[in-house]
């Protein structure tokens, strides 16, 4: 289920928008105010915002920008300004499309399902283990309990292979062989130390792995 943040002062028009986005099954909240938007932005995991550009405590444009120093979540901005320079400087402070008021509803819950076919198709590239571990196998980034944490090539080629096999069971030589390029076999303990690396950046406890863990005499396999 798709998580929307809908911000707008004007209660009525919240509502609207809510009761269409709920219909087709999306998980919608409301904020009234700029400072609730900011706060629910920082609590919540949303996967579109749709922010007015006038409200009356802070504007849309602050809060687009305070957003972009934080996320890439897709915002479309609801706007009573049609001029092209206003256009032009709400894509430039970071939304990521325009809907001039007055605005058809049914027009805006289909500019929501066109986002949400991009993250469904964006997120077939992305391994997701509950609230743990997430890998974009497309820009190799790694996000750990919701942080980016930053791998040497060697250490993320170890966490995907692992990550796309978690049944089995990876010896030294072997993962050795998959992730490290001119290896030699009389130095299969070197992986030991790649992961032991590797660990300290996505494991709470290094003395007790839970993401890769080790069977004594055997190898590695993946945890989650």
């Amino acid at each position: 289920m798709f998580n929307i943040l809908i911000v707008d002062d004007e209660e009525k028009i919240t509502q609207v928008i809510k009761a269409y986005l709920d219909k087709e099954g999306y998980n919608c909240k409301v904020a009234n105010t700029g400072i609730d938007a900011i706060n629910y932005f920082r609590e919540n995991e949303f996967d579109l915002i749709i922010l007015d550009r006038m409200l009356p405590d802070i504007s849309g444009e602050e809060i687009c920008e305070i957003i972009r120093k934080e996320s890439m979540v897709h915002i479309i901005m609801l706007t009573a300004k049609t001029e092209d320079e206003d256009v032009i400087d709400g894509f430039n402070i970071g939304c990521d499309d325009y809907v001039c008021k007055p605005f058809n509803v049914k027009e805006l819950v289909l500019r929501a399902k066109a986002v949400f076919r991009k993250l469904d198709v964006e997120n077939k590239d992305i391994l997701k283990f509950s609230d743990e571990l997430e890998i974009n196998t497309l820009s190799h980034q790694v996000k750990v309990r919701g942080e980016k944490v930053y791998l040497t090539n060697t250490e993320y080629k170890i966490l995907l292979t692992l990550a796309k096999n978690p049944k089995k069971i990876f010896d030294r030589e072997r993962l050795l062989e998959l992730t490290v390029e001119e290896y030699y076999e009389k130095m299969d303990r070197i992986i030991d130390a790649h992961i032991k690396n590797l660990r300290q950046k996505i494991e709470l406890d290094t003395k007790k792995p839970k993401i890769i863990q080790t069977l004594y005499g055997v190898g590695y396999k993946f945890g989650l």
